[in-house]
């Protein structure tokens, strides 16, 4: 620990104070920070620990910032984990077992934080749940201590200390110890106040806090089976065992998915908990009940292996069978549109066979975001209208899709030209679209560079007239193309 930083312990008393009105929405920055030992919630979503984490699983280090001052301000109760920030949701879910729970196995913990950048620093504080918590209920203040067991003075330098580059590894940890009433399922809260920022970093931590104050128990908990998500027949789920950092064959387990039933996610967790117990004599699989008995349960199962197998933990594979071929196709999507007052529309139809979530964003050149839109797709074409505000110039549309399971995701990118509205503006590069010409579109000529407008009626249907074959009303060079083009 830095020279002249104190460390505190706090006894468990106080009483909330209520938040009043609407927490001021903080503005993210770039990069900022997060525990990485104990791992919290978002970074053990980068790691692959926790699936269904929406943004959270990229940006781990923007997570929880939220007013400094928690208890009495912070995060709304319901948002504690994600910090009210509307990217970040999903980490807000809280059911026993939705998230993975690291194992706590010692009552005294180093807690490590990463830095994107280390901002100067007015204090670390770690907050635990309370012993009667109730982990299906949405993190509140009411089920979190009032005061924290554990704070560290940040003194007011960078987080990595004078003189240190911002970005980095913590150099030193935090060396805090646990309340000794607390075992099994809990959350720790850590906080991360900035000191010349109103601002602090909210980082939930969820654990399993195996240490116990007595004699070490008959079957010490080294894994869980946490089924986040259904799974598909022909799938199959391995439960590797480790001995140190070395896999463990003899003690490791799969299962095999048969059938539509057995691929939900409760039902896939409770044969793998089964198989488990059933085919090893010293790791059971299950949820203990107070006379000790380990039995598979339908959801989230803990894995217990006796001390003398040598086992420090348990991790899950998943092996897919190959799907059918999923594609995304974007079409209709013109190669220029036309700002007015500095605003447009894209319009354009995205084609799958698959039911995505589906993710449009427009870059300008400087890569900001210009343009957003998030919607629901069925398999089949779909329009996308997306408004934009920005300036002339060259664009980027990314296009992102997401089925339910995780299991697909395609990606599309097209450069789009933003123009300015005037003379010389158009609709469409000819022949791009011909079929959807009527009276007033606007077609630039590329063997020309000139700027031609459909006739109206009746004239108009002769517009959408044109192939290699059929090129006589080909505005500017068909034969007939006077009769159908206004040239501009």
């Amino acid at each position: 620990m830095r020279k002249g930083s104190k460390l505190r312990k706090f006894a468990v008393s106080g009483v909330w104070v209520a938040v009043v009105g609407a927490v001021l929405q903080a503005q993210l920055a770039n990069a900022h920070g997060y525990t990485n030992d104990p791992p919290s919630r978002a970074y053990a979503c980068r790691l692959g620990l926790n699936s269904g984490c929406g943004g959270a699983a990229y940006e781990p280090q923007s997570v929880g910032e939220a007013p400094k001052g928690f208890p009495q301000l912070g995060p709304v109760d319901g948002k504690i984990a994600s910090g009210a920030h509307i990217n970040f949701l999903l980490l807000d879910e809280q059911t026993a077992g939705r998230w993975h729970l690291t194992p706590i196995r010692d009552r005294k913990v180093a807690f490590d934080w990463y830095y994107e950048v280390g901002h100067k620093t007015t204090k670390w504080e770690y907050f635990i749940t309370k012993a009667n918590w109730n982990p299906n209920a949405a993190l509140s203040r009411e089920a979190f201590e009032s005061t924290p067991f554990c704070e560290v003075d940040g003194q007011g330098i960078p987080a990595r200390g004078e003189g240190q580059p911002m970005n980095g590894q913590a150099l030193e940890k935090h060396q805090c110890t646990l309340p000794a009433d607390r075992s099994g399922h809990h959350v720790i809260l850590g906080l991360w106040t900035i000191d010349d920022t109103a601002f602090a970093f909210h980082d939930v931590m969820d654990v399993d806090i195996q240490a116990e104050a007595g004699p070490p128990p008959e079957w010490p908990k080294v894994g869980s089976i946490n089924p986040n998500r259904d799974l598909q027949v022909g799938d199959k789920v391995k439960a590797r065992a480790f001995v140190n950092a070395s896999e463990s064959a003899q003690y490791s387990v799969s299962v095999d998915i048969d059938n539509a039933e057995e691929a939900q996610a409760q039902n896939w967790s409770y044969k793998l908990a089964k198989r488990i117990s059933e085919t090893q004599t010293r790791v059971k699989a299950g949820q203990m009940d107070e006379a000790g008995n380990i039995k598979p349960v339908q959801g989230n199962n803990t894995i217990y292996a006796k001390p003398e197998t040598g086992i420090t933990g348990y991790q899950l594979d998943f092996e897919g069978m190959p799907g059918d071929e999923s594609y995304m196709h974007l079409d209709d999507l013109k190669p220029d549109y036309t700002l007015t007052d500095g605003k447009t529309t894209l319009d354009f139809t995205v084609t799958t066979n698959r039911k995505l979530q589906l993710t449009t964003r427009l870059l300008d050149a400087a890569n900001q975001q210009v343009g957003f839109v998030r919607q629901d797709v069925d398999a089949t074409a779909s329009p996308v209208t997306v408004p934009v505000e920005s300036t002339a110039g060259e664009h980027v549309l990314k296009v992102v899709g997401v089925n339910k399971s995780g299991r697909v995701l395609l990606q599309q990118e097209r450069k789009v030209q933003l123009k300015d509205a005037g003379n010389g503006a158009y609709d469409f590069e000819f022949p791009q679209s011909v079929a959807s010409y009527k009276a007033g579109t606007r077609v630039l000529q590329p063997k020309t560079g000139d700027v031609f407008e459909c006739k109206p009626f009746p004239f108009e249907g002769w517009c959408k007239i044109y192939s290699e074959s059929a090129s006589q009303y080909e505005p500017g060079l068909g034969s007939n193309w006077q009769d159908a083009w206004i040239k501009h």
